[in-house]
């Protein structure tokens, strides 16, 4: 699914990885895109390379006094727990994935989400004047 056009709300396949040379990666979005997007987290792994350590996984955003905050959301190790599943936790960009313990590579993947705000509410129309001309006529008899 391509993720540009005016026409074009849906997802996107996300992903990244975090390495022993890249510990963090930022996902942000263009500020004058009048568009809403959620990054949903699928899944966190431990990929091809990985040592047997503890590599912890954290997400760094802002909370709602937009101080900077930090979150562990996965600690994984090769012998123990490869593979988290993160059930499309939801986040709101810019939010930055940091490897804070381990040497990875860890690998991040989920959808982004792209809900154009000029077609969500040109589609509501859409779909109400739709409903309306369909179910008023037998609504209307029905009142008197």
């Amino acid at each position: 699914m391509e993720p540009h056009g005016p026409a074009c709300p849906g997802s996107v396949l996300f992903g990244c990885e975090l390495t022993a040379s890249t510990k963090s990666y930022t996902f942000q979005v263009d500020e004058e895109d009048d568009s809403d997007h959620i990054l949903a987290l699928s899944v966190v792994c431990l990929t091809d390379g990985a040592k047997d350590e503890c590599n912890v996984v954290e997400v760094v955003g802002r909370n709602h006094e937009n101080q900077e905050i930090a979150v562990p959301v996965a600690n994984l190790k090769l012998s123990c727990q490869p593979l988290l599943s993160l059930d499309n936790f939801k986040l709101q960009p810019p939010v930055t994935f940091r490897l804070a313990a381990g040497s990875g590579p860890v690998h991040l993947a989920g959808w982004h989400r792209i809900m154009h705000r000029e077609d969500a509410s040109f589609e509501e129309d859409d779909d109400l004047s739709e409903e309306d001309e369909g179910e008023l006529p037998p609504i209307m008899p029905a009142k008197k």
